[in-house]
């Protein structure tokens, strides 16, 4: 048994060493493969969609058996990250629920808000930008839950309880999260692929607050509180990916890039919204030694000139959408590369062509090494599993140094 336990600790050193070469931007033994699996998991564990979001200890279970049968190096502990034991414990209006709100094999959704009755009105960027936490307790929250009261209401019990049961869920939740590191390395001798997060200040705007249509309104109504709202934003979204980080500084900071890219913003507007208070965040993150994960989803290309501004190596840029061979031309000398092979070829095509696809991104940006092979985005349920076998045996094969 301590054999046993010797080698799995050794596989776990060799591929974190194996990953963080990587991400390094320099040449490993061999290309590590770090695939962002989701309710992929689920269908390679047996379990419904719904079984995995309304039940976390089955959602890490069906992590942990896609790293015991797969020659992964890294993963997520948990990438369905939406569990219905925290959502309805605050009772959240912003999140369909495979089962509940959608068809119980359908990923959990993100409802947009309407652009009329947003969670955060027009009118209320200078309460934002006064007191960023204050708006969000007071005005944001009782908005998103059913079960808040607003400022200056009678409290009811409910109210009372969705502050207990979701503080309760939070622990219950990110504790056993936080247990799911150790059991992949010593189960699996597989890393954890990040630790943190982080989001873009506008995301923010866009995605929990505003909505997509009410700020491209406001871009042009109101674009001076829109960049105030972004730079008030911008230290507290510091302070939750520095407080999430690997103390060790080896994994990286997840950041998820969402309304930044075309056709949501143009590049000018880009380089004028979104650019200016991301760039201030990871460069702070940089200069203490933590790497970003830049998860670009979409079509970024048309902004690599801004992305290049980046300090070299500050960030591992992963390409979904984009054109990875241009990627690797304009950005490949300053970071490490990930990503890049399509979701729907691994969702309809054939495995014949899955290696083929995986062949000719590994000839053509990861000779000299600063690669990591995953698909372009987040691999849900339609992901076929002999593709990601094939995926996964294409990566032993033609990415040997």
């Amino acid at each position: 048994m301590v054999d046993g336990i010797d080698a799995i600790e050794e596989r776990y050193q060799r591929r974190l060493k194996r990953y963080v070469t990587a991400m390094r931007n320099e040449k490993p033994d061999m290309v590590p493969i770090r695939p962002f699996v989701a309710e992929f998991t689920a269908v390679y564990a047996g379990y419904t969609i719904q079984e995995v979001t309304h039940d976390y200890h089955k959602a890490l279970d069906a992590v942990l058996k896609c790293a015991q049968d797969f020659d992964w190096d890294a993963v997520v502990a948990n990438m369905v990250y939406v569990w219905t034991g925290l959502v309805q414990a605050i009772n959240l209006r912003y999140y369909g629920v495979p089962g509940v709100d959608v068809p119980a094999n359908v990923p959990f959704q993100y409802l947009e808000p309407p652009e009329d009755n947003a969670w955060m009105r027009p009118n209320e960027y200078d309460a934002l930008i006064e007191d960023p936490t204050g708006f969000l307790v007071n005005v944001w929250l009782p908005r998103v839950s059913r079960d808040v009261v607003a400022e200056g209401q009678p409290n009811t019990f409910r109210n009372n309880m969705s502050f207990v049961l979701g503080g309760m869920a939070m622990m219950d939740y990110f504790g056993a999260l936080g247990g799911q590191v150790p059991r992949l390395r010593s189960q699996c001798g597989t890393v954890s692929a990040i630790a943190g997060i982080l989001k873009a200040p506008f995301d923010i705007l866009a995605d929990k607050l505003r909505g997509y249509r009410g700020l491209c309104m406001d871009m042009y109504r109101q674009p001076d509180k829109v960049l105030k709202a972004c730079e008030a934003l911008t230290p507290h979204l510091y302070h939750v990916a520095l407080s999430g980080a690997d103390p060790d500084k080896n994994v990286p900071i997840g950041l998820w890039m969402h309304r930044g890219c075309v056709p949501f913003l143009s590049p000018q507007q880009f380089e004028r919204f979104y650019w200016p208070s991301l760039k201030e965040i990871i460069e702070a993150l940089w200069a203490k030694g933590h790497q970003v994960l830049f998860y670009a989803e979409g079509e970024w290309n048309p902004n690599l000139k801004y992305i290049a501004q980046l300090p070299d190596l500050s960030i591992v840029y992963h390409v979904d959408r984009g054109d990875i061979f241009e990627v690797h031309r304009e950005v490949g000398h300053k970071f490490c590369i990930s990503g890049g092979i399509p979701n729907d070829l691994l969702a309809f095509g054939r495995p014949e062509d899955v290696r083929e696809y995986c062949k000719k991104v590994l000839d053509g940006v990861a000779k000299d090494g600063g690669y990591i092979l995953d698909a372009g985005a987040i691999m849900q349920n339609d992901t076929k599993v002999e593709n990601l076998r094939a995926l996964t045996e294409a990566a032993r094969k033609f990415g040997v140094y």
